[in-house]
């Protein structure tokens, strides 16, 4: 399996995290509003960025996938993460599309623009029959992320890590099905 970097959206590129992010994540990891639905309990901001951007790394070396930095293309800036996760829910291997945006950068679109890319790629390059997203029950932002994805909601309680999340999926069926859409509503993000 490939996992390529430097994928482009109209407004960003991507490329993978290095130990030198971890740092930018820090801003993140001290935001309680952006952390509240982290595992990284009982971790101070920089054990939180240090453990997240590790997790990326492994799942690199491990070939499951792993988040992405989105960097702006026209300021060069880290936006936030995104990418696809190789993950088990409910016993069975799933591929997820995760981001997480820096707070600064939130309602301007750049989770949907991003989202929409690495569901692309999944499809694009045969990936799975269907990428998901899992989302904490409360977190009503990702949800109309995933919305916006093309994602319906078809689980509640679905089961990962221990934990129960609501999971919305995107078929490739679906995907091709609404590929001009997709492409027609490409620039409008919000």
């Amino acid at each position: 399996m490939t996992y390529t970097d430097h994928l482009e959206t109209p407004r960003l590129i991507t490329r993978f995290l290095t130990q030198e992010d971890v740092a930018i994540w820090v801003e993140y990891c001290k935001d309680p509003i952006a952390t509240r639905f982290t595992a990284f309990e009982g971790k101070t901001p920089e054990e939180m960025a240090q453990a997240s951007i590790d997790l990326s790394l492994q799942r690199y070396r491990e070939n499951r996938y792993g988040l992405q930095a989105l960097i702006d293309k026209e300021t060069n800036e880290f936006v936030g993460k995104c990418g696809l996760l190789l993950q088990e829910v409910n016993g069975k291997q799933e591929i997820e599309v995760g981001y997480h945006l820096l707070p600064r950068y939130w309602g301007k679109g750049y989770a949907t623009e991003a989202a929409r890319r690495f569901r692309d790629y999944a499809f694009e390059n045969d990936l799975a029959d269907s990428v998901i997203s899992l989302i904490d029950p409360d977190n009503t932002e990702s949800k109309k992320v995933a919305i916006r994805n093309g994602m319906q909601l078809t689980e509640t309680g679905a089961v990962c890590k221990g934990a129960k999340y609501d999971l919305y999926r995107i078929t490739r069926k679906e995907w091709d099905e609404n590929k001009v859409f997709y492409w027609s509503s490409l620039f409008s993000f919000s």
